[in-house]
């Protein structure tokens, strides 16, 4: 649950992470979102995620159905697509101006002058977000985010436990590819060259959670331009 009553240890203190570029055209900015803008989230979080159109697992075309549990905003996810009502048949959320103002903002910092460079960054409009809980224990395999019809970024915050988080090719599920820790508070972009890696969730570090923040296991909200008019 979003609204738990378990609460993990704290971290032991660190050394200031640098932005790490992982890939050409992914951007790591560490700690990028403050305490107070982190607890803002979550907040916002729990709002999205009660019905109606609130958080659901996914059941896949196969039959099974997903660990991790799913909100959408502006338009509802479902394998392989978008449309506008959710699972429950409800209106889908509409997307948040908080989350375009720092969507918009997470792509400026992540590419800086080289903006212009990375397709669909520089005018940037973001119409889509994904809040995915973790609970402990749950994970996401490999897969390419190729249900938009245009090649903008994504933009991905992290709040909560961290997890180990796998950024691929762009051809295969297999070999190469780059285990990155995420933190709370992370910013993780990922466009142009990068922009359909293969990406997933190896695991999650379970009780690596801020106390203050009240939530149980890990958030992750995605940012997507849909190109769907």
């Amino acid at each position: 649950m979003i609204q738990g009553e378990l609460f993990g240890e704290p971290s032991e203190p660190s050394a200031p992470r640098e932005r790490s570029e992982p890939a050409s055209g992914a951007v790591l900015l560490p700690d990028w979102l403050d305490a107070d803008a982190q607890l803002r989230l979550v907040a916002a979080c729990r709002d999205w995620a009660r019905g109606p159109a609130g958080l659901h697992a996914v059941r896949m075309p196969t039959g099974g159905v997903m660990s991790v549990r799913m909100v959408s905003l502006g338009w509802h996810w479902y394998p392989y697509g978008y449309r506008r009502t959710a699972a429950d048949g409800a209106p889908v959320k509409p997307f948040p101006p908080l989350l375009g103002d720092l969507a918009r903002r997470a792509v400026a910092d992540a590419y800086g002058e080289g903006v212009a460079g990375i397709a669909g960054a520089a005018s940037y409009e973001p119409d889509i977000a994904i809040v995915n809980h973790y609970a402990h224990g749950t994970k996401m395999g490999l897969h390419q985010d190729r249900d938009e019809r245009a090649d903008a970024p994504v933009v991905s915050f992290s709040l909560g436990d961290s997890c180990v988080f796998r950024l691929g090719n762009t051809e295969t599920r297999t070999r190469p590819w780059t285990d990155l820790e995420l933190r709370s508070g992370d910013l993780l972009v990922f466009g142009g060259p990068a922009r359909f890696a293969y990406h997933g969730v190896v695991r999650t570090l379970a009780g690596t959670a801020d106390p203050a923040l009240g939530l149980v296991g890990r958030l992750n909200i995605t940012v997507r331009q849909s190109g769907l008019g």
